[in-house]
């Protein structure tokens, strides 16, 4: 009786490859930063050659947003803390966003996929769809949370809410105008508390 052989399972082969490209590129754009990127790079950090490259994604910057979507997925849905304190829970969440925009082996990445972000409107348009609109969804549900317990006055427009605890600490990051710190995040949770109070 002959051993069973068996043959390769193409998907799990191309799941393979996908999954070494993104860690590839993430890997690479910390390294060398995203004008310094290449997909020829990409490929051979890789193990896998160009065509496969493109065959998925049509830019540079879309393997690169790819890259970062990959690091959320898997995620059974995404929520906040709530221990039913906003203040306590913002100021957790507030802490370790400026603790990865702060990190050298994040910032690095995050700043090629904004630039990436600021001159290509469907990337951007993308970004907005899967990463973004998902996250601020999950920020506005805890605030939502914080309003039926009356923490948060109940008529308080949750978009600009969320601008006001993180358009400034965005702003401080890109234009590195000030230290990310957890006092800085704080004060910037102290400050927005004080304008969403009932």
């Amino acid at each position: 009786m002959s051993p069973e052989v068996k043959t390769p399972d193409p998907a799990r082969r191309s799941e393979r490859s996908r999954q070494a490209i993104l860690r590839a590129t993430r890997e690479l754009v910390s390294e060398v930063g995203y004008a310094k990127l290449s997909i020829e790079a990409i490929a051979t950090r890789a193990g896998v050659g160009k065509q496969t490259i493109y065959r998925w994604w049509r830019s540079k910057g879309a393997v690169v947003f790819d890259s970062f979507l990959a690091l959320s997925e898997g995620a059974d849905g995404m929520a906040l803390p709530d221990t039913g304190d906003i203040e306590a829970d913002l100021k957790a969440v507030l802490r370790a966003t400026v603790a990865e925009f702060a990190d050298p082996a994040f910032e690095a990445p995050i700043r090629a996929l904004n630039l990436e972000i600021a001159g290509d409107p469907e990337l951007a348009a993308q970004y907005r769809e899967k990463l973004a609109g998902p996250v601020d969804e999950a920020k506005k549900e805890r605030l939502r949370s914080a309003q039926r317990a009356g923490q948060i006055a109940a008529d308080a427009d949750l978009d600009l809410a969320l601008e006001l605890l993180y358009a400034p600490l965005y702003q401080r990051w890109l234009l590195r105008s000030g230290p990310l710190t957890a006092a800085y995040a704080d004060a910037l949770v102290d400050h927005a508390l004080r304008a969403l109070r009932p």
